[in-house]
């Protein structure tokens, strides 16, 4: 379980590091005015003071804040959206786009039983031949094809 607090102090953490290193940034670049108008680091520098005051002002508040921002259920839903799409990106380089595009379908679409396994294995094998078809034929845009298809001699 996540509390609220907690998610609101990481979330304002990350926004503003994000802020500072804008800040940061900027200042190489120079901020002000030079002989020929606004230096170039000037609205970076103005964007990361607004980004690092908006996530001070949003610490504060989640400092504040009390309850339960993700339940247990809430957190399995959305591990059961992550672990896929994570499991589908690492397997693109090994497997390839189409392999790898088939697997996720039909994990997402049979596992937690949202579809029937005949009917899941249909849509998981028409989903990467589309992909194939716009692709490689229609655009002529190679999608990466994995270690597996260059060990396989394509």
């Amino acid at each position: 379980m996540i509390s609220r607090r907690a998610l609101e102090t990481a979330t304002a953490v990350l926004t503003g590091s994000f802020g500072l290193a804008v800040i940061v940034s900027s200042l190489d670049n120079g901020i002000g005015w030079g002989s020929d108008g606004v230096d170039a680091g000037t609205f970076p520098f103005i964007t990361g003071v607004i980004i690092l005051a908006g996530s001070l002002y949003n610490l504060l508040r989640g400092l504040s804040g009390i309850g339960v921002a993700i339940s247990r259920t809430d957190l399995r839903r959305i591990a059961g959206l992550f672990v896929p799409a994570a499991m589908f990106v690492g397997a693109i380089p090994f497997a390839g786009m189409y392999l790898a595009s088939a697997g996720y379908i039909f994990g997402v679409l049979a596992l937690p039983k949202h579809r029937s396994l005949p009917r899941a294995l249909i849509i998981a094998l028409a989903t990467p031949l589309a992909l194939y078809i716009v692709f490689e034929r229609m655009f002529q845009v190679s999608l990466p094809h994995g270690g597996l298809a260059a060990a396989l001699g394509y």
